[in-house]
């Protein structure tokens, strides 16, 4: 999908309709919109708070009708151990939605079944998103 920041909130309800589990992981470079998509996604879920980056906090929480949504921010983890450190498991089991900026940080620690979706800047100002159901078996040793 294309879309320009402007049509955020129509795209933000397609990627709910297209979505089959309550894990998304947000891949792309810095400044590109994630927060900005997850903000459209928790507002179209029927969230009310006003929704920021969990830089420096790791996770927000927002109430959205009827459930939650943890919001992580993974790029100042250092590695899975600090994850765990912050209960990560306990939020990854939880069933609530979870939206993952950053995830490849802590990749043996994601759920088997996830929403993987990939933002990329065009150089006209509009973005690129792709969808992609994440089915892995994950190995741990």
């Amino acid at each position: 999908m294309i879309f320009k920041l402007d049509e955020i909130e129509t795209i933000a309800k397609e990627v709910l309709d297209k979505v089959d589990c309550k894990t998304i992981l947000f891949y792309g470079e810095m400044g590109v919109g994630k927060t900005t998509l997850i903000k459209a996604l928790v507002k179209a879920l029927g969230g009310t708070e006003d929704v920021t980056s969990p830089t420096f906090s790791l996770v927000n929480e927002y109430e959205v009708t009827n459930d939650k949504v943890y919001h992580f921010d993974m790029y100042r983890i250092r590695d899975a151990e600090e994850a765990l450190d912050i209960g990560i498991e306990d939020y990854l089991g939880s069933g609530h939605w979870i939206f993952m900026e950053w995830p490849g940080k802590i990749d043996v620690l994601l759920p088997k079944e996830a929403v993987k979706l990939s933002l990329k800047m065009h150089k006209s100002g509009s973005r690129a998103l792709d969808l992609e159901l994440v089915n892995r078996i994950l190995e741990k040793s």
